[in-house]
């Protein structure tokens, strides 16, 4: 991605901005959802492979910008994975599907509730 935005890279992409993802990675999930709804798996291989060039996209951009990079991304998402799976990586418990979605829920309005307790004590 960083070649494809530098000098001997697109000049498309080189002009691209987070704010006009908005469209190119709307359109790319209504793609993916189709492909979903179709049952047509190779073009949901093509489609998911359109999302993962969007994300290293948006990632790039924003490491230009100086806001974040891909290996943010990528340990936020495994952090998140993990406190939000207790039942797997804490305390060893078999929890069924509706628990694990009940526990899931729970857990992200607590991580809310903390970040606007956060933001009301600036």
């Amino acid at each position: 991605m960083a070649y494809m935005r530098g000098p001997n890279g697109c000049a498309w992409d080189r002009e691209q901005t987070l704010g006009d993802f908005r469209k190119h990675f709307r359109n790319e999930s209504k793609e993916v959802l189709d492909a979903l709804k179709k049952e047509d798996w190779k073009n949901l291989e093509e489609e998911l492979g359109d999302i993962l060039w969007h994300v290293l996209f948006m990632s790039e951009i924003a490491k230009d910008e100086g806001l974040f990079t891909i290996d943010d991304v990528m340990e936020g998402i495994a952090d998140k994975i993990v406190r939000r799976h207790p039942h797997v990586f804490g305390k060893k418990r078999k929890l069924s599907p509706e628990e694990v979605l009940k526990e899931w829920k729970a857990i992200k309005q607590k991580e809310k509730d903390e970040l606007i307790k956060r933001l009301k004590n600036l």
